[in-house]
């Protein structure tokens, strides 16, 4: 156990929670506007989905963010977020949505995605019929292939089809690159060079044609340190991981190694089934399914040992040290993925100076808060 994790009372912790450590969370914040530049960053609260944390985040003078669901964009405007990006397709009754939330919050200037033609008209509808305007973006698919439109001739179309429509203002350019994570620095720094060049060449057409282009907002995690790098007009980047940070980006990746894991999860010994093994309140509805099972958390407290199984409600190890352990015995793991990690959890109990001081409810976790 590192000495920032340790806690010197837990009796009040029910298991399996979710920690956060305010301290390393503070310092993780620092260290992005270290890196992108307070006026360039646009971070994602899909990882932490906590109110909490967006106040840490405009206290740190950062006033732009990104979101993936309109519950996100509902906490953040409700901490007084002045610019959301809602970085997602609206269809369907999420349109109306976006439009009440955006009458809710006039203060706030809010921005959606689009990739096609057919998804503009009705959220042109539903905002028009409350009058009210949100800017978009246009999603360009670089390599993903998740969503987004090839920086080409259609995507200038879909731009231009955006100015002419009622309750929309054309936005910029939305790169998400998810499929970047190559390990080596200089391999993901190549792939970013090559990706942005036609998106490049796109931005140049749509200002030739009068068509503003205020903002591109590229990248996530991984990407981060590259494009914070670049010197771009109306670049922001938009990392989201490394404000919480967790085990599967600590060891891949050797450019982000300052950002210091700041969740963990609490669990306690059920069981010892027999002399080798020891039985956990930590399944996987306490921690995310993705990696596979066997690689979802790395214990910090138990020596040499291997998972066994994991079901909804146990995680089982061998461990030679097993005898070490007893009935009601803490076990601190960290999260491989902790953005879908977080999102299991009602609240999440915070950690300074080895004491439990506060619980931070994941309001946004749910789809629906009051819009």
């Amino acid at each position: 156990m590192n000495a920032p994790y340790a806690i010197r009372d837990t009796s009040s912790i029910y298991s399996p929670a979710l920690l956060f450590y305010k301290e390393l969370i503070v310092q993780n914040i620092e260290r992005d506007v270290s890196i992108g530049g307070v006026t360039r960053l646009r971070p994602h609260v899909k990882t932490h989905k906590t109110r909490e944390i967006v106040r840490l985040e405009l206290e740190a003078g950062i006033t732009k963010h990104k979101c993936a669901t309109l519950a996100e964009a509902e906490m953040l405007a409700g901490c007084g977020a002045v610019d959301v990006l809602l970085a997602y397709n609206l269809v369907g009754p999420n349109c109306g949505r976006m439009a009440r939330l955006a009458r809710t919050y006039s203060g706030c200037r809010f921005s959606v995605l689009a990739d096609h033609p057919d998804a503009l008209r009705p959220l042109s509808e539903a905002l028009a019929a409350v009058q009210q305007t949100v800017d978009v973006l246009i999603d360009i698919d670089v390599g993903q292939h998740r969503t987004g439109i090839a920086p080409k001739g259609e995507a200038v179309a879909l731009y231009e089809a955006i100015g002419r429509l009622s309750g929309l203002r054309p936005g910029g350019i939305h790169v998400y690159d998810g499929h970047n994570h190559q390990e080596s620095p200089a391999e993901r720094e190549a792939a970013v060079q090559k990706q942005i060049e036609p998106v490049l060449v796109l931005r140049s057409r749509l200002e030739k044609k009068g068509l503003p282009v205020p903002r591109m907002v590229m990248g996530g995690t991984p990407t981060f340190p590259i494009y914070a790098r670049l010197e771009l007009p109306g670049l922001e980047c938009a990392p989201g991981t490394c404000f919480l940070n967790d085990h599967g980006y600590s060891t891949r990746f050797a450019d982000l190694a300052d950002f210091t894991p700041a969740a963990l999860l609490l669990t306690r010994v059920i069981s010892r089934p027999t002399p080798t093994r020891i039985t956990l309140d930590l399944g996987y509805k306490a921690v995310a399914s993705d990696p596979p099972a066997g690689k979802r958390v790395t214990l910090l407290n138990v020596p040499d040992y291997e998972p066994v199984l994991q079901n909804e409600e146990h995680l089982v190890i061998e461990s030679l040290a097993a005898a070490n352990f007893h009935l009601g015995d803490e076990v601190f793991a960290l999260p491989t993925h902790i953005c879908p990690t977080c999102a299991m959890h009602r609240e999440a109990y915070v950690v300074e100076n080895g004491a439990v001081t506060d619980r931070w409810n994941i309001v946004a976790r749910d789809r629906v808060l009051t819009v």
